[in-house]
């Protein structure tokens, strides 16, 4: 059975003999946690998955912010115009 050591010594040698030494096992853990969110798993879903305790922490580390809510946009546009024309 191959043991940690030998296991970061394989993907090691793998990535660099491939050109992507840039590759490190959190980028594998941060791809993983985008597809699952993208996929629309729940934070809590998506934090089992990588085995954290916390959610929150998975939010803060490896999930991206998302795109602001064109709605609550939509609803700051027009109470301004709203207390503009007042």
């Amino acid at each position: 059975m191959a043991g940690p050591s030998n296991t970061s010594r394989d993907f090691r040698e793998a990535r660099d003999a491939a050109g992507l030494s840039w590759v490190t096992s959190h980028v594998f853990r941060k791809t993983c946690a985008t597809i699952l969110d993208e996929a629309g798993l729940t934070t809590r879903a998506v934090a089992d998955q990588l085995g954290h305790a916390k959610p929150s922490m998975t939010q803060d580390v490896y999930m991206g912010r998302k795109i602001a809510n064109p709605h609550a946009a939509a609803a700051l546009e027009a109470a301004a115009v709203t207390r503009a024309a007042e």
